[in-house]
């Protein structure tokens, strides 16, 4: 079983191979198919059976002295057959719509829950906007894929079968032309794949590349703004959406090549000239020419559609390969969901960790230990490794060497859900949902009552703030929490903190966008939740570590020097460093 953080899944899917990872979201619904098998097998046969009834009418009227009510039987027949047809085509495409759009939803949702389970070492390689449109746009191709990709070519090969069915009914020699032009299409429409599928597989790649690029820019508009690059970003947008065009061009290119349709054509004057030798040589009769004909006009509608189903069909699979390459990357943690559940103490221990990212080391030698209870303050140099080590201790990231331990447990052992649900983090970089306050404030805690919703925001010092908005609690904050001020956003991200009670806190300079009068109450108010958790603080300021129970000092990824602040100022050259 492939490692994830979270897992999931009512259904296992085959992740071998695009198609048979296709096939098994098609298996779920394993007697749809079969019934819409017989629908379109209907379907086709009524149609078949018009152009016989055309072919039989022109025998009543061939004869001398005909009647005009014995062509009432046939037209009867017709009107009957169109009613099949009718009623069987709307079933059949109903059934192909609703399997289709199970598969979008199945599909989706597989590929939501895998990327909730990755690690955040795979989210931190990934482009956030190549994410989104597999999650979006080659979701949707597999809906395509299926309606009216393959309804199509499903339909179309039940087309050919069928009426070759009543061509034998007819005189089993006029299979000949029929058959020797299945053999010519098959070449034709296996050439015209061959040659669409890489262009199908880049197109798709360049719609990544588009899509990543247009959400890094939105998302850094005020980088763009403040450094006037707004042509750059204009011109570097405009060359990707001109590759991506040039793929359709490119895609029409191929289409507008398409020797299927003049096959068609010169077999079906083939078929024609055939029918007429038969006719002359009285191996049949006219009316069965009529018929023989206009059985084979029905290729016509197959051969021509088969010029846009089997593009949907290759932009489905090159969908499926981009949405299967996603969920089958290998994640480095696991939930592990039989490991250690139950009530933290508090009690972190380092022993002899280090660990690299992407073949870099970024902390190395670390051993430390941390009593339950009590406050430990991290200090060094920007890019020392300080957010890193306090992420080794909930598992966003696993050590490469060495052991971390939670109350005397390898933080391996621990089921990861039951860890990390006791462990809060505050980081600078606060980030906000585009939801209410509440909402935003409650993330972490979904079944707080209104009281402690409004003493955690009062401990955090946000409550005056919230309720001068119009809305208060209910007020909602723009993408990020771009409506609100930095010191908001982290006041906002502080009470989430303190609604969710965690027996290990962890700050990362949350307080670095407050001013001192508000930072000094808050700092009450950490003092207050921090008597009975253990609690990390990376921060700069003075007035924050000074108060702290152990200051580790790290320097280039390796702990300098640990100890209490008078006993580091004393002794510690880089400790009273950073503060001249």
């Amino acid at each position: 079983m492939k490692k994830s953080e979270f897992k999931l899944e009512s259904y296992k899917y085959n992740h071998h191979s695009p198609s048979r990872w296709i096939f098994s979201h098609l298996m779920r619904y394993p007697f749809l198919p079969v019934i819409l098998l017989i629908l379109a097998a209907v379907n086709n046969g009524a149609y078949s059976n018009m152009q016989y009834l055309v072919g039989s009418g022109f025998e009543v009227i061939s004869r001398l002295g005909f009647q005009f009510q014995e062509l009432l039987i046939p037209a009867y027949m017709i009107a009957l057959s169109a009613l099949i047809q009718g009623i069987t085509g709307i079933l059949r495409n109903y059934g192909f719509e609703y399997l289709s759009q199970q598969i979008e939803k199945n599909s989706r949702e597989e590929l939501y829950i895998h990327l909730l389970g990755k690690s955040q070492t795979f989210h931190g390689r990934q482009k956030i906007g190549d994410i989104m449109a597999r999650a979006t746009n080659d979701v949707k191709n597999l809906n395509y894929m299926f309606n009216p990709g393959l309804m199509l070519i499903f339909d179309s090969a039940l087309a050919f079968i069928m009426p070759c069915v009543w061509i034998a009914f007819i005189h089993p020699l006029l299979l000949i032309v029929p058959g020797i032009f299945l053999v010519f299409l098959a070449i034709t429409v296996w050439k015209y794949n061959q040659q669409l599928k890489p262009v199908s597989i880049e197109q798709r790649e360049q719609f990544g590349t588009m899509n990543s690029n247009l959400a890094e820019m939105i998302e850094g508009i005020e980088v763009v703004k403040a450094n006037v690059r707004e042509k750059y970003e204009w011109n570097k947008f405009t060359q990707d959406a001109r590759s991506f065009k040039d793929y359709f061009v490119k895609q029409g290119y191929i289409q507008a090549k398409y020797w299927p349709l003049l096959v068609f054509a010169a077999f079906w004057a083939i078929a024609f000239f055939y029918a007429l030798y038969l006719v002359q040589n009285g191996l049949i009769q006219f009316w069965q020419m009529v018929a023989y004909l206009g059985l084979f006009n029905t290729f016509r509608f197959s051969t021509f559609i088969s010029l846009f189903s089997f593009n949907l069909v290759q932009l489905g699979f090159a969908s499926a390969a981009r949405i299967l390459k996603t969920i089958t990357t290998e994640t480095e943690l696991d939930e592990n969901p039989e490991g250690h559940k139950g009530e933290i103490q508090g009690q972190v221990e380092f022993k002899q960790v280090g660990f690299s990212f992407n073949g870099k080391s970024i902390l190395k030698d670390i051993n430390f230990k941390v009593d339950p209870g009590m406050t430990c303050a991290i200090v060094g140099q920007t890019g020392s490794g300080k957010t890193t080590l306090t992420r080794l201790i909930n598992r966003i990231f696993d050590v490469t060497n060495g052991v971390v331990e939670v109350d005397n447990r390898n933080v391996k052992d621990w089921n990861i859900e039951s860890l990390r649900s006791q462990i809060s983090t505050i980081e600078q970089d606060i980030f906000l949902y585009s939801k209410s306050i509440r909402e935003n404030i409650t993330f972490g805690r979904q079944d707080a009552l209104e009281e402690e919703i409004i003493q955690a925001a009062k401990d955090a010092q946000a409550h005056d703030f919230i309720t001068h908005f119009k809305d208060g609690y209910d007020t909602v904050v723009g993408q990020r929490g771009v409506t609100l001020s930095g010191g908001q956003k982290q006041r906002i991200a502080i009470a989430r903190a303190f609604l969710t009670n965690p027996r290990i806190l962890i700050l990362d300079d949350s307080t670095s966008a407050i001013d001192s009068a508000t930072e000094d109450q808050i700092q009450q108010a950490m003092r207050k939740i921090s008597e009975k958790r253990t609690t990390f603080i990376i921060t700069h300021r003075l007035s924050q570590i000074r108060w702290a129970d152990i200051i580790i000092v790290i320097r280039k990824g390796q702990i300098e020097d640990l100890g209490s602040h008078e006993d580091l100022l004393s002794r510690s050259q880089g400790y009273r460093k950073l503060f001249t």
